[in-house]
């Protein structure tokens, strides 16, 4: 098979969706490596270290959407992307489809089918491909916190940490998932006073043993939330539902109740945002303000520190790669259910509930759709595979 990797067009990415370990399992493999030239460089990671790895470097994206099989990403695919994408291709990234009916119009058409990484699930119905990117986003979304709450950037001008004589600043983390534990671990370092929400009471007694009383649990209610917001300096959102849009855990209508120029932090915003006032931001522009309380959006918090997570990224993903090169998507699914989780779109469907659900398109199963369990071996359609109802979980990105 002809694997391709794209170089990152949206702005300020800077990670790759493979790396040359990656490159040196797929060649081993017998398959087909063709890099966009350049696609490493935010990595750190030259056009000939691919090639020393057994990898052909193409000059342009319209060479590795032309010739590849199975093209691999980081990010959703950009409005200048989507006219590459044709049917017969299998695309292999983030995805984030629930709040955007344009781009899964878009995919929905091209007639290809299209896997997202933060859908695809293990054994015991965790995230696989999205936990490296999470504790990342998680530990950043600390440091923006922190750094936003600086004077001079719009906030406060507290310290997280504070200092002899003077009181920490109080950190409200919502969703006790892998971003919100890391989220918490970065703030406790930093010696803040931490408080974490979640519904789970079984994920509060390990947050709890985790962080060994350096933070204070909470069971998260509309009132709980109300209650701590007069008190807290910064905000952490870190709340997901399984490939459907994140609740509004804080409305408009409660930053009234924040102190001013507190700082909100949404690392569910490329699920729609958890807080009703969020819009996508970028790291250029990373902040703005309503209602006098500033929110950090930055859609993509792991692309700012591309070296570390690159290599987390094919860490996770490239079991999924070789799977998916080695059998196509239709038999890779047949023997892993959780990938088949993963498909979001195949062949003109929307093959993934929680998506079709929000953005109003007809969902079929993948099942049907792609013939994953027909008796010729998942072979009666083209390349896909099958979906259940999504599992709820907290704080993943």
């Amino acid at each position: 098979m002809k694997v391709g990797v794209a170089s990152e067009v949206k702005s300020d990415e800077y990670r790759v969706a493979l790396t040359p370990v990656g490159a040196r399992e797929l060649a081993e493999h017998e398959h087909e490596v063709l890099v966009q030239k350049g696609a490493g460089e935010g990595s750190a990671i030259s056009d000939s270290a691919y090639e020393a790895q057994g990898a052909r470097v193409v000059p342009s994206a319209e060479d590795v959407w032309g010739e590849a099989d199975l093209v691999l990403k980081v990010k959703e695919p950009q409005p200048e992307e989507v006219p590459l994408v044709r049917s017969g291709v299998t695309l292999f990234t983030y995805l984030h489809l629930a709040p955007a009916p344009e781009l899964t119009r878009g995919l929905r058409d091209s007639g290809a089918t299209c896997v997202a990484y933060e859908t695809v699930e293990d054994r015991a119905g965790r995230l696989p491909l999205l936990a490296p990117m999470s504790e990342i986003a998680g530990k950043i979304a600390t440091q923006a916190g922190a750094f936003m709450l600086e004077k001079p950037l719009g906030g406060r001008g507290i310290l997280l940490g504070g200092v002899p004589g003077v009181a920490p600043a109080n950190v409200m983390i919502i969703g006790g998932g892998a971003v919100g534990m890391n989220a918490a671990f970065i703030a406790i370092g930093m010696e803040a006073d931490v408080f974490v929400y979640d519904t789970s009471i079984d994920r509060l007694r390990e947050l709890d043993i985790a962080f060994g009383g350096r933070a204070s649990t909470v069971f998260s209610s509309t009132l709980a939330i109300e209650e701590r917001l007069p008190t807290a300096d910064l905000v952490i959102g870190a709340v997901l539902l399984h490939g459907a849009r994140a609740p509004h855990v804080i409305k408009r209508s409660q930053l009234g109740l924040m102190q001013r120029h507190a700082v909100l932090v949404d690392v569910a915003i490329d699920q729609g945002g958890c807080f009703e006032t969020s819009a996508p931001t970028t790291h250029q522009d990373p902040t703005f303000e309503v209602d006098g309380v500033i929110h950090y959006c930055v859609t993509n918090m792991p692309g700012a520190v591309p070296i570390s997570s690159t290599y987390a990224l094919t860490n996770a993903t490239l079991p999924y790669v070789l799977a998916l090169a080695d059998h196509g998507v239709a038999e890779a699914a047949r023997r892993d259910p959780g990938l088949k989780l993963g498909i979001n779109v195949a062949q003109g469907r929307v093959t993934h509930p929680a998506v079709a659900e929000d953005v109003g398109m007809d969902y079929e199963s993948p099942d049907e759709v792609l013939g994953i369990d027909s008796p010729d071996g998942g072979r009666a359609g083209a390349d896909g595979a099958g979906a259940t109802a999504p599992r709820a979980t907290r704080g993943a990105r």
